[in-house]
């Protein structure tokens, strides 16, 4: 790579320059592209399903067809991306996923666009991991914490601005617009990719695909999550009792094969490191929530509520601009404390925000039922997201950023497909309206409270004490400023 005044020592690039403004900008746009298009796809659920001609069966599987694949397969995408080179593995998402935004754009149908969503889901599943992994191989490491919480707090705003922003092109134009937004945002990212982010094509090499590991995985979610919709929908068929025992049986084949395997896309040595483990437990069970609510409140403010797509989508809002302002403070606030106390903090104030939604009701006022909850949820996520990313990353070897990435990524979708798939169930929504869908979404709302604080506790008990501390030198030329390494135990 040429040397400029933007790089430093090692191939990196400084934060503070041109340069690094400008692979923050394609890891943001990047992993921004896939967050908003779920986020904004939940805001258009309604208008699509009238369209379409689809019940709530085919509405989870607008959702979960995409979760799926990028949930099985995003675990290969993070390796291909240590193998092959981070910035060649991002625009080759960003091509596919960009592609399949615009067949989805175009489907005639729910079950086409299943399909394609799916597809969708792959191309992301090299994206998602890519976007983040850039961070860690492209900035040096005294810059890393302030990258990761610029992302975190960037990347937040534009997942909060889908439904927002997906409202909006819903009333104003059609659903499908949603789709067709990804091809601006995908020129501009691959621009920003291709100008500032650093090649960094690994000179060895490439690592086999576990294709055995990509195969089981996404087949035995595929089965579990089958049997989840269809059965409450269609009744508890033999298809659906073989889907969800077949589908249980292949993810057990699935740690056996990935124990024993050369090359696994889940190095389950990873989980030998405390930190790591904890982290991730966090991320599921506050994914799982997040993921329950983004998809039924939605649903329940507008089919319920008689909320426009719009109105729907602009009482998130706040989400994002608590995101947008403490995302960057959350993260000096880390590096000067640890992360553990905020990713305590953080998933209680969610759970919180959560069970002050269960005030949900026909005649209340958006203010008085809706808006509360709304900003403690947006204050939890502040204080979680950030950290959680920087711990996740900072708990591996460099060589494994990717894998890191995209394992931590394959559990916050993996989380968001099972509450798509399960809080219905538990609410008993599959046939319900009016009155009674409220309750069943007040009874999941509080279900996700309750992992809220599970995740919590995760953080609490099993998260080292300084892990994510920024150690200071006694003056400016003791050298730059090191990130604590947390404990492996």
């Amino acid at each position: 790579m040429p040397s400029d005044t933007s790089t430093t020592g090692g191939g990196f690039v400084s934060y503070d320059s041109p340069r690094g403004r400008g692979v923050l900008l394609a890891s943001v746009l990047g992993s921004g592209m896939a967050f908003l298009d779920s986020t904004a796809v939940n805001v258009a659920l309604p208008a699509l399903g009238r369209e379409l001609h689809t019940g709530l069966a085919g509405l989870q599987w607008a959702v979960d067809a995409y979760l799926l694949t990028l949930g099985s397969l995003v675990l290969t995408g993070g390796a291909l991306g240590d193998a092959w080179g981070q910035r060649r593995v991002f625009l080759m998402g960003m091509v596919a996923f960009t592609a399949l935004s615009v067949l989805c754009g175009l489907a005639p149908n729910a079950w086409t666009l299943a399909l394609f969503r799916a597809g969708q889901g792959m191309g992301a599943a090299m994206l998602v991991p890519a976007s983040l992994a850039l961070l860690r191989t492209s900035f040096p490491e005294a810059d890393r914490q302030r990258a990761v919480a610029a992302w975190a707090g960037l990347s937040g705003v534009t997942t909060a601005l889908g439904p927002l922003l997906g409202g909006w092109l819903v009333d104003v134009g059609s659903w499908r617009w949603v789709f067709f937004l990804n091809v601006p945002m995908a020129a501009l990212a691959g621009w920003a990719a291709l100008r500032h982010v650093p090649d960094d094509r690994p000179t060895g090499d490439a690592r086999r695909l576990d294709v055995a590991g990509s195969v089981t995985a996404a087949l035995g979610l595929g089965g579990v999550i089958y049997a989840l919709i269809e059965g409450p929908a269609r009744g508890w068929t033999t298809v659906s009792i073989l889907a969800a025992v077949g589908g249980a049986m292949l993810l057990a084949a699935f740690l056996f094969i990935e124990a024993r395997a050369r090359n696994p896309m889940l190095p389950l040595g990873l989980f030998r490191s405390r930190t790591f483990s904890g982290a991730n437990l966090t991320t599921l069970a506050v994914y799982f929530a997040l993921g329950g609510v983004s998809f039924l409140l939605v649903l329940a403010l507008q089919q319920q509520l008689g909320y426009s797509a719009l109105a729907a989508g602009a009482s998130l809002l706040p989400i994002t601009l608590l995101l947008l302002v403490l995302s960057p403070w959350v993260g000096r606030l880390a590096g000067r404390i640890g992360a553990r106390p905020l990713m305590t903090l953080g998933p209680l104030l969610a759970g919180v925000g959560m069970a002050l939604l269960t005030r949900l009701q026909k005649d209340g006022s958006y203010v008085g039922t809706v808006l509360p909850g709304v900003l403690v949820l947006g204050l939890g996520l502040s204080l979680t997201v950030g950290p959680l990313t920087a711990v996740v990353l900072g708990a591996v070897e460099d060589r494994h950023a990717g894998i890191a990435s995209g394992v931590n990524n394959a559990v916050a979708r993996i989380a968001g497909l099972l509450a798509v798939a399960l809080l219905p169930l538990l609410g008993g929504l599959s046939n319900k309206t009016g009155e009674a869908f409220l309750t069943g979404t007040r009874e999941a709302l509080w279900v996700s409270a309750g992992l809220c604080v599970l995740g919590a506790l995760c953080s609490y008990v099993l998260l080292p004490k300084d892990v994510g501390r920024v150690e200071q030198g006694p003056t400016r030329r003791a050298g730059p400023p090191r990130l604590k390494r947390p404990a492996h135990a």
